[in-house]
């Protein structure tokens, strides 16, 4: 078998980061715990999976309050050269646009993913100069508790829907789709990272969406 190559572009949730009991807190689920772990090892030695999860990473906003750097859209070129060639770019974002000082509709956020999706396809990140594959994730639905629910005030009903927009652009534009609320779920310590066992399940899920892609 070709071996081949798997980007993670995320968040916080990509990166492992546990609930947190209060704001600051850095803890971080060891790698075989974190779902693009759990990814790798059900794919296999045949597969290489990069981990680009940052927490507090957006799809497009500078952040006004934890940095310009937050900003999907202005480093995805950057990484798709850095990791070339690519076979797949898995892109699950979407959760900290959902922070009130940002103020967008779920549709927005969106649309917003498919800038992301955009910016891969016409790239040269792929084999042989080509674009690489993509798979959308839509994250699960947050939760307004804990340390995090005044950041994310008014974020829980636009989460609910959010899925069905991704679904749709991903649909118009012919990307393979996840709904990661569909296999998992986020703590109640904060509402917003997800709780260990379901980065088990939704690793597992990625890895058949995968498998499906390729076969």
């Amino acid at each position: 078998m070709t071996h081949r190559s798997i980007l993670c572009f995320g968040d916080s949730n990509t990166h492992g980061t546990r609930p947190l009991a209060v704001l600051g807190e850095m803890a971080r689920l060891d790698h075989s715990h974190r779902w693009p772990g759990v990814m790798a090892a059900a794919l296999g030695p045949d597969w290489s999976v990069i981990e680009e999860g940052q927490p507090g990473r957006t799809i497009t906003h500078d952040d006004p309050v934890e940095g310009a750097h937050k900003n999907g859209l202005t480093v995805l070129p950057a990484l798709l050269e850095t990791h070339r060639p690519l076979d797949l770019v898995i892109v699950m974002l979407g959760t900290n646009d959902l922070k009130h000082r940002f103020a967008v509709t779920p549709l927005d956020i969106a649309r917003s993913a498919g800038r992301l999706l955009s910016v891969i396809r016409a790239s040269n990140a792929g084999p042989n100069g080509a674009a690489p594959a993509t798979l959308l994730i839509c994250p699960p639905p947050i939760v307004e508790a804990g340390s995090l629910s005044e950041m994310f005030e008014g974020g829980a009903a636009k989460s609910q829907v959010l899925a069905s927009r991704f679904a749709a652009i991903a649909e118009m534009m012919q990307v393979p789709f996840l709904d990661a609320g569909a296999c998992a779920e986020v703590d109640l310590l904060d509402g917003i990272h997800l709780t260990e066992a379901s980065h088990g399940r939704l690793g597992v899920s990625v890895a058949e969406a995968v498998l499906a892609q390729f076969s």
